[in-house]
């Protein structure tokens, strides 16, 4: 007789799987993998975790009316210029099909969503950019409905919430893309000289032109954890001078040391941060 075999224990079932292989073994689609740390993350709860992994603390991508139910009072939005869509003005070889495919991966005409809505109760407008449209990318239709945003406040009196997410400038409408970043400043600074106030919250991530006109032209510049806000890209810089960059270059942590952000807020903690914000910068309270 083997002893040793009388003697061993029997294997596991759980030996040699890893945590997404045992246990319940959710189906595929009732989970998401949080795109840093790979944690499983059940999509009934996603919701309820304000789209952070609870492992992690990862704030994940979010679409813009994502975006907008977790942020503004429910029932309390109202959409601008929904109807304004993109078009090939300079015959950009392939770009009216981009469009298609950009509009039927994100369910939106255009990389901008606008509107009015309460936070905390208090009136404002609000602008937020969906990164599954090429990227939040801005051509003219989002330069155009962002300025519309800011005329629409400046006679209103309202402030404005800006939220953005953007690769930058949109290639396919060349130098009509880099317009719209003086096009918006001006609009963003008569809004300003009328004594209204104007919020951004930037979200991972946000560069080029976006960056460099009105994400950062706001009067509170706030930020979520570990966003990449740059001009151009770290990868670029790197290949660019040939030397190591400094560690978490660009993030929002070293933006903030630098003086560029005013905060960093968390997503759960967004609604009560941005309304005490509207309220201290309210003239007639809430409503």
């Amino acid at each position: 007789m083997n002893l040793k075999k009388l003697f061993k224990s029997h294997k596991n079932k759980l030996e040699g799987t890893t945590k997404s292989e045992s246990a319940l073994k959710i189906p595929a689609e009732h989970y998401i993998s949080c795109t840093k740390c790979k944690n499983a993350i059940l999509r009934k709860e996603i919701r309820n975790l304000l789209y952070v992994c609870p492992a992690c603390n990862h704030h994940l991508r979010i679409t813009a009316r994502q975006r907008i139910n977790i942020t503004v009072d429910q029932d309390s939005f109202i959409e601008h210029d929904a109807s304004l869509m993109p078009s090939n003005k300079i015959n950009f070889p392939e770009y009216d099909e981009k469009l298609t495919i950009a509009a039927e991966k994100s369910g939106e005409n255009e990389a901008v969503i606008c509107g009015r809505c309460r936070i905390g109760g208090y009136s404002c407008a609000i602008f937020v950019m969906e990164s599954n449209f090429m990227m939040g990318s801005m051509g003219t239709i989002v330069g155009e409905k962002i300025t519309r945003l800011f005329e629409y406040s400046t006679e209103n009196r309202l402030p404005v919430l800006g939220i953005t997410v953007s690769g930058g400038a949109r290639m396919q409408e060349g130098m009509l893309s880099l317009m719209q970043m003086a096009k918006v400043s001006g609009a963003l600074k008569r809004h300003s000289d009328e004594g209204n106030l104007y919020i951004t919250l930037i979200t991972d991530p946000t560069s080029g032109g976006v960056t460099a006109s009105f994400a950062m032209l706001a009067d509170i510049i706030i930020s979520e954890p570990d966003t990449l806000i740059c001009f151009a890209g770290p990868r670029v810089i790197k290949q660019t001078i040939r030397e190591d960059l400094p560690e978490g270059f660009q993030r929002a942590e070293f933006i903030l040391e630098t003086g560029f952000l005013d905060d960093i807020v968390e997503r759960k903690d967004q609604i009560g941060y941005l309304t005490s914000i509207l309220k201290i910068h309210s003239k007639g309270g809430a409503g």
